[in-house]
């Protein structure tokens, strides 16, 4: 599922204006170049997440002037000012996804082709609730992550990991 391009303007913008207030408080510069990070994340297809090398790779082809640590460097700060969301899933780099396009999903990785995919099932969301209460506390926030071993006849991912391996 795909945003329009108005609606993902309004969210860029409002990324930006998160960012704007968040350097201002911090008492740090407005570079250019965190603003480049900042929209190229924004820009990810919604379901796609990231990690860092593979973000600076795609910017440095698109021929923008960046280093690889100023990539790193705006990553940390965009997570701390809440615009971007930080997975560490089981044998995979740190990988990123955009906070504000962002509604909560748990994750399933394949064990064997590493294979990210999204979904959200309200009963885990019941769950987190009787868990909070019983426990005596408002739960805000969660992460879930299933890993499993794909049983999809013919997985286009499996054999892509063949091809490579062979």
């Amino acid at each position: 599922m795909s945003m329009s391009k108005p609606v993902m303007k309004e969210i860029l913008q409002r990324a930006k204006n998160i960012l704007d207030e968040y350097l201002n408080d911090q008492h740090l510069r407005k570079t250019a170049e965190r603003y480049s990070v900042l929209e190229e994340l924004y820009y990810l297809p919604q379901d796609e997440h990231i990690d860092v090398e593979t973000l600076f790779l795609r910017m440095r082809n698109k021929e923008y002037t960046i280093s690889r640590a100023t990539v790193y460097n705006s990553i940390d700060l965009l997570v701390e000012c809440g615009l971007v969301v930080k997975h560490n899933f089981k044998d995979k780099n740190a990988l990123y996804e955009p906070a504000l396009t962002y509604e909560h999903h748990d994750h399933l990785v394949c064990n064997n082709c590493l294979k990210i995919k999204e979904f959200l099932d309200p009963s885990i969301e019941d769950i987190k609730k009787r868990v909070g209460k019983s426990l005596g506390s408002d739960i805000k926030n969660h992460s879930l992550v299933f890993y499993g071993d794909c049983t999809i006849e013919n997985c286009e991912n499996l054999k892509r990991k063949e091809v490579v391996k062979g």
